[in-house]
């Protein structure tokens, strides 16, 4: 993701500047903005000081750092359970070749192990 070029105490001040009486499209000249993205800032920052933004950014770093390690875990308990299908050797009666629909002639399906079965 692409860093902002704007601390969070910036983009309050900025906001401030704004509910001080400055126009919207004056800020957005003199800070070099879109104005779509001064509105972004205010839905985001609307209310915040400075201390509450900084324990906001901390809170999502968090929240992206806890995602990315269940992500990890899940694929970890997942990955051993896929196998990949045969290779087909040309037999058109054969299980896993598809008859037609697709050019390569195999039938693109995960094979996942379980105790009893192949599905």
């Amino acid at each position: 993701m692409k860093r902002s070029r704007f601390t969070e105490e910036q983009i309050i001040g900025i906001l401030r500047e704004q509910e001080s009486g400055a126009s919207v499209l004056d800020l957005c000249r003199r800070h070099g903005l879109n104005s779509a993205t001064f509105y972004k800032w205010k839905a985001k920052y609307g209310g915040l000081d400075v201390s509450k933004a900084r324990r906001l950014k901390s809170l999502e770093d968090e929240n992206t750092k806890l995602t990315r390690m269940l992500v990890d875990a899940i694929l970890y308990n997942f990955a051993p359970r896929i196998q990949t299908p045969p290779k087909c050797v040309g037999q058109r009666g054969g299980k896993y070749f598809n008859g037609g629909g697709n050019r390569s002639g195999l039938n693109m399906k995960l094979f996942i192990k379980r105790p009893d079965k192949l599905i």
